[in-house]
């Protein structure tokens, strides 16, 4: 991310065809300081002596979030009549300037920075409603976002760059239907985009590639988003090379370049005090350099316009509104001078029409006639070729293929990849082209638990957990996790599909555990602790359904010796078991810190498989399930809970933070529990994005009671408890502080690190 930080982000541009317009109208002044920029330009009389206007070229800078300004420029220009014959774009200008191009209107874009997700579009994996399932099940065991490769020869970063399909999609969204792969040469006005060869450093500009090529390889950020190869070459963002790219306007045929440079600018010495901020600031001194020698280029009738953005960084997306603002009014100060350059209202009304009107291909869905995936390594290109989910003799479009492409990048071990789409009288060919991120094969995660009461209730655990992928050619992973602290437990699980890319799969899993439980009277008084150990062997067969679901059963022998630890007894109790679980489980949350939309559920039923006793056969069913929404800046979610023990299986408890807050943990207990709550937050602020989401401020409302055979569940038995707190998304997993209290009981304080239910 601190590459990214340093890097520019986006220069966009326009074209026009050629009009010819009258030298007295062309030169009709506005006053600068008018209210608003659109000038009142009389329609000349017809003129056969008039000369043709100038080809104007609009250059549009690299400036990451800063690069929002380059849309309100648009804006404005087009108040004041303004033709543009010619765009070209670096970055994030490359997008906007792309877009317009194509034929995108100024609300169009507008629109997309409003309603795009750029938390998300620059997070360093995809969305967590788009990865495997195997990868949300590691969110709910171990929420960390700390991860790192490891392997013989050591620990490693992974590369802080996202490949994912919340980049690309919001790039699809901003062009006109049908201009996806429609060559830039192409478009309604000529368009160039710039980009870096990341292996020889030269510049490259993007005359015949495909548009959304020409916009993801300009916009490459080192350190944020993955490299795109187009032809033989790896390109990163133009930005290294040419942020503000006068040269290649002037090349065009450009007469006058308005040219827009919304570059970061050189930090002060003040700023200067760590390595990070030094390093941050020789990237920027490199791209400043060559935004100085393109402004040395530009020619007295030349004009550049340099919007205030002071105080909007790099990846300060948020505060689009005010860089589209600073945007126009970058033009509005230069009004007396563009003005010279506007067209009459009929004649700019025949241009915007023109430009608008694009005859676009519609994407008709052809047959699909040959699916390959190219090898890349360890992963089975067969498996990649099922997990696509494409099927030879299907129809499909060309964005339904490009989908298809970047939904592996759900798997979690994919750097880019690459589709390549070909029609022929046969139909429609496409070629899959991965790139394994190396460090993902191995990949070790780790985190921290932390809950207190700030009374007696206090637990913490260091949490590890190490994958190992790819392990044959139907995809085995071997996955383990210890835990060291109030619990210790370390389990390692052999996953197995039946078949490259099959939903079906056997998994045998190990597991060694010791922790203690304390047992209450029935007024909620700690009254005795225990300690047990517990070693498990279990073998499961399931089957997961898409990205969402699974439904497995397994079989397990349990081994397991208590001992009373206060007051001590040091009698010791040990007993073996063979039990059966059946399981199902759903889980389509887009982030487990506090989410915003999705599905949690989880129904499981375990029953003992020899008694050797008479009397009922110990068993236990338990449903969980949590539905969460959002409206504007609040979130929130309803969450219930079921759990019934029979034949003298242990029992359920219920206390502690949003489990009735306020009532000391665990401390409700019974053969049955039932537990329901509302939880609401409004956000408030959002962490750095190497460090964090959002910050939230919010409250909760619970009921619950622990009931039996013995004591009916009741209306007047239910306990009522409520809870504020502040949450934070942090890399190492959701972090609260609240309070909470119990109707007519107790209330407490709460620090919580880790998953909530």
């Amino acid at each position: 991310m601190l590459i990214a930080r340093s890097l520019a982000a986006a220069v966009c541009c326009g074209f026009f065809l050629c009009a010819t317009v009258a030298t007295a109208a062309a030169q009709t002044p506005v006053h600068p300081n008018a209210a608003s920029v659109a000038p009142v330009v009389a329609a000349p009389a017809a003129d056969v002596d008039a000369k043709p206007r100038p080809k104007i070229a609009l250059v549009l800078s690299g400036g990451g979030a800063r690069g929002f300004a380059h849309i309100g420029v648009l804006r404005a220009l087009q108040e004041l009549r303004i033709p543009v014959d010619f765009v070209v774009g670096t970055s994030m200008g490359s997008v906007v300037g792309g877009a317009f191009a194509a034929g995108s209107s100024v609300e169009q874009l507008e629109q997309l920075v409003r309603r795009t997700d750029w938390n998300a579009v620059v997070a360093d994996r995809p969305p967590r409603d788009q990865l495997a399932y195997r990868r949300r099940e590691e969110d709910l065991l171990l929420p960390s976002r700390i991860e790192l490769g490891a392997s013989m020869d050591g620990v490693t970063l992974p590369p802080a760059a996202a490949g994912n399909e919340a980049l690309e999609l919001a790039l699809t969204q901003v062009l006109p239907h049908g201009a996806r792969d429609k060559p830039v040469d192409l478009l309604q006005l000529p368009f160039r985009s710039v980009a870096s060869d990341l292996v020889t450093g030269e510049l490259v500009e993007l005359r015949d590639t495909p548009l959304f090529l020409a916009m993801r390889a300009s916009l490459a950020v080192p350190g944020v988003f993955a490299p795109v190869r187009v032809g033989q070459r790896l390109l990163v963002d133009g930005g290294l090379v040419r942020n503000l790219p006068v040269d290649v306007a002037r090349e065009m045929g450009a007469d006058i370049i308005i040219a827009v440079n919304v570059g970061t600018p050189l930090a002060q010495e003040k700023e200067l005090v760590s390595a990070v901020s030094v390093a941050q600031q020789m990237l920027q001194i490199l791209t400043e350099q060559n935004v100085q020698r393109s402004l040395k280029e530009l020619r007295p009738g030349d004009i550049l316009l340099a919007p205030d953005l002071g105080g909007i960084g790099f990846l300060d997306f948020g505060r689009h509104d005010r860089a589209m603002k600073e945007g126009e009014a970058a033009v509005r100060a230069m009004s007396a001078r563009l003005v010279q350059l506007a067209l009459p209202e009929a004649q700019y009304a025949a241009y915007e029409t023109n430009r608008l009107s694009a005859p676009v291909p519609s994407d008709q869905p052809v047959r699909l006639a040959k699916l390959e995936v190219a090898p890349s390594g360890r992963i089975n290109p067969q498996a990649l070729a099922v997990q696509s989910g494409l099927k030879v003799g299907q129809m499909v479009t060309s964005e339904q293929a490009q989908r298809a492409g970047n939904q592996l990048f759900g798997r979690g071990d994919l750097a880019r990849v690459e589709t390549e789409i070909r029609d022929d009288q046969d139909g429609r060919s496409v070629l899959i082209k991965p790139t394994e991120a190396d460090w993902a094969r191995s990949r070790l995660r780790v985190g921290l638990e932390l809950n207190s009461d700030f009374t007696d209730n206090n637990a913490f655990e260091l949490k590890v957990m190490h994958v190992l992928s790819s392990l044959n050619d139907w995809g085995a992973e071997l996955r383990t996790v210890a835990r060291v602290g109030t619990e210790r437990v370390i389990g390692t699980q052999w996953w197995q599909p039946l078949g490259a890319g099959s939903p079906w799969y056997v998994a045998p899993e190990l597991q060694y555990g010791s922790s203690a439980f304390d047992a209450f009277n029935p007024s909620g008084f700690r009254q005795a602790r225990y300690g047990y150990k517990a070693k498990t062997v279990s073998l499961a067969l399931g089957r997961q359904f898409g990205n969402w679901g699974d439904l497995r059963y397994s079989v397990m022998r349990q081994s397991v010796t208590s001992q009373q630890t206060i007051p001590h007894d040091p009698l010791q109790t040990s007993q073996a078991q063979n039990v059966g679980v059946l399981s199902f489980n759903i889980d389509s949350l887009d982030t487990v810190a506090f989410p915003t939309r999705g599905t949690l559920f989880t129904m499981d039923l375990r029953r003992l498989m020899t008694s050797g006793r008479d009397g009922p056969v110990p068993a236990r069913q338990s449903v969980q399930g949590l539905k969460a929404f959002s409206f504007g800046s609040w979130a929130g979610h309803v969450y219930g809970e079921w759990a019934r023990n029979q034949g003298g299986a242990s029992q359920s408890a219920l206390g502690g933070f949003l489990r009735l807050s306020g009532t000391t943990t665990d401390s409700v207990m019974g053969s049955r529990t039932v537990l329901g709550r509302m939880v609401m937050a409004k956000r408030i602020g959002v962490m750095p994005t190497a460090l964090g989401g959002d910050v939230r401020l919010g409250f909760s409302l619970e009921s619950g009671a622990a009931y039996g055979p013995d004591k009916p569940l009741k209306f007047g038995s239910l306990k009522q408890a409520a809870s504020g707190f502040v949450a934070v998304d942090t890399r190492f997993g959701p972090l609260y502080f609240g309070s909470g209290a119990t109707r007519s009981g107790d209330s407490s304080l709460y620090l919580f690190l880790g998953p909530i239910w």
